[in-house]
């Protein structure tokens, strides 16, 4: 038994230098700064908006609105919007529909008429929100 104990005791003593002799992990390189992407990175990277760009001629001043808007969002801000868009992306597509009705009607509230909007939306039995939701439909559109 004493022997047994005397060998724990010798592992655990040496791990600590067993773990700091091990190689370190290979660090991950930080992706590279835009100006410091090849042409063809810079190509992969654009690609998909040209498409988009070049199909829908008529979302094109809606598209340079949002990419001005989100240029002049303060950091905290955009963070906030893509933790929305991951949220949204995970939603199933009757969650989206119900996101989007209750966008539309809140987008232009006041600060003040959105939370009132939020505390009777929490109030509403789900057999209510069905039908504010009918009478409410979510614009047509992505």
């Amino acid at each position: 038994m004493n022997a047994l104990r005397l060998a724990v005791c010798l592992i655990v003593l040496a791990l600590p230098h067993a773990v700091s002799a091990a190689p370190p992990a290979p660090a991950v390189a930080a992706p590279p700064a835009w100006e410091q992407l090849s042409a063809e990175q810079r190509e992969l990277l654009i690609a998909p908006l040209r498409e988009r760009w070049n199909a829908s001629p008529a979302e094109r001043t809606r598209m340079l609105e949002h990419a001005r808007r989100w240029r002049d969002m303060p950091p905290d801000e955009r963070e906030r919007a893509r933790r929305g868009m991951r949220r949204f992306e995970q939603m199933n597509p009757e969650q989206r529909q119900r996101a989007r009705a209750i966008f539309h009607e809140t987008r232009e509230m006041t600060p003040e008429r959105r939370r009132e909007f939020v505390q009777r939306w929490e109030k509403m039995t789900p057999e209510q929100r069905k039908e504010w939701l009918r009478t409410h439909p979510a614009p047509e559109g992505p």
